[in-house]
């Protein structure tokens, strides 16, 4: 059997290469998840999985401690093997913000998710839209910033 792997990369002090026999060494949490999908219609699945927060932290993103609320910029990006992409803020799952309880699903309906890779699972998601299958990377990106809006000035 081969494992599915997914790659933590960007802004990390240890960016690696995850099983979803490697995600099950974090705390495990289990959702019922009902979202609209638009070709298939209500999808109800239950997913088991340790939160998105907690394997990111280990992986230890590279926040700048002197800049007050630098965390806010960082930006995270998860593709899956079918090409499909999701891009969530850090805020959204920050205990001290939105805490949203996004998971990195090793199995659905009680089947392990081992040789498919793990799933991006968004309970709070009405739409399925960013429900990733298979994700292949994680991308945590902390050079986001915001260009300042030059104004021309009025002849």
């Amino acid at each position: 059997m081969t494992l599915a792997r997914l790659a933590l990369s960007g802004d990390l002090v240890r960016p690696s290469r995850l099983t979803v026999p490697d995600l099950l060494r974090w705390p495990q949490h289990r959702v019922a998840v009902s979202f609209e999908c638009a070709t298939s219609g209500t999808q109800h699945h239950r997913f088991t999985g340790p939160r998105l927060y907690d394997v990111l932290v280990d992986a230890g993103p590279g926040f700048d401690p002197v800049r007050r609320k630098d965390r806010l910029r960082f930006l995270i990006a998860v593709t899956g093997t079918d090409g499909h992409h999701a891009l969530l803020s850090w805020a959204e799952i920050d205990p001290d913000f939105a805490d949203a309880p996004v998971l990195l699903g090793v199995s659905i309906d009680d089947t392990p998710l081992d040789t498919a890779g793990p799933q991006l699972v968004l309970p709070q998601d009405r739409c399925g839209a960013r429900h990733i299958s298979g994700i292949t990377a994680i991308r945590v990106d902390g050079s986001y910033r915001c260009a300042p809006v030059r104004v021309a000035a009025v002849p």
